[in-house]
């Protein structure tokens, strides 16, 4: 299982998970009241790319998606982050 280097919890009950890999990319993945599939308690996640340590934008042009992706159950966000860490990195 791939673990996040960062879990931040909101005050309305939101979770927002970051994911970070060698090559750059990462992965955004939140549940909540706004996320597509936040109603059947799932996931929602965004394909990043760091700017540094602590910066990133979201990723509009990866072959995984040119959006984000929702509706994802945790085997399904597992998939994915996977996927997103064998991306060529991006300097």
């Amino acid at each position: 299982m791939i673990k996040p280097i960062e879990t931040i919890y909101h005050d309305d009950g939101g979770i927002q998970k970051l994911y970070k890999f060698d090559n750059n990319y990462g992965a955004s993945v939140v549940h909540h009241s706004y996320s597509y599939g936040n109603e059947d308690g799932l996931w929602e996640l965004a394909v990043i790319e760091f700017i540094d340590d602590l910066d990133w934008d979201i990723a509009y042009d990866t072959p995984i998606t040119e959006d984000v992706i929702g509706y994802l159950t945790d085997e399904d966000v597992e998939e994915i982050l996977h996927k997103i860490k064998e991306l060529p990195k991006n300097d």
